[in-house]
């Protein structure tokens, strides 16, 4: 079965209370596929999912894409061992993912980056992921505010790929060079 065709099928190999969040908190796939492919360009591209949940993003990048490296960063572990199960069943060798908030990695060692608002659950109190975390609507304005930073002082070409991001974590060195087929789905370059 070729799961990568349309969300209800790559959905159904998420356990069902996983799979109940997918139009919430998990990209859809014309999404993931029109995002990796604006950013898996290059000579064997490392790509940074922010926030990556249950690796949707990085799996659907990492089966189009075989030329390029997908890493998540999620602070559930349990998210991200669905995520590494996943990978292992699919038989995607070109994505991992780590635990962790994403303060702590190194953005120099990624060339590009891709942005599903993952701080949006701090200021939104319906239909969250968990209880797991915490959730603080003083950590969306510390989040952005360290993801700008972060951001700000890569090369020229760095490219972001944001779906419903509020654009206040985003420098003013980086331009919107294309929009996707879904208008808060935003296509950037460090000029």
């Amino acid at each position: 079965m070729d799961y990568f065709v349309s969300d209800d099928q790559f959905n159904q190999l998420y356990p069902p209370a996983i799979a109940a969040l997918a139009s919430r908190h998990w990209t859809p796939i014309q999404i993931a596929k029109e995002a990796a492919a604006f950013l898996a360009v290059g000579q064997s591209p490392k790509i940074l999912d922010i926030g990556s949940g249950v690796g949707k993003f990085c799996m659907v990048g990492a089966y189009f894409h075989p030329q390029a490296e997908f890493i998540g960063i999620e602070q559930r572990g349990s998210l991200t061992t669905i995520a590494q199960d996943l990978a292992k069943k699919l038989a995607l060798k070109n994505t991992h993912f780590l635990t962790g908030n994403f303060t702590d990695i190194n953005f120099h060692a990624y060339q590009h980056f891709y942005f599903y608002n993952a701080f949006y659950e701090n200021i939104i109190d319906n239909d969250p992921i968990d209880q797991l975390i915490d959730h603080n609507p003083e950590l969306f304005n510390l989040y952005n505010r360290k993801l700008y930073k972060a951001l700000k002082p890569l090369p020229i070409g760095t490219r972001i790929a944001t779906f419903h991001s509020s654009e206040h974590e985003m420098p003013s060195s980086y331009q919107v060079v294309g929009i996707g087929s879904h208008e808060d789905l935003k296509f950037w370059i460090k000029v």
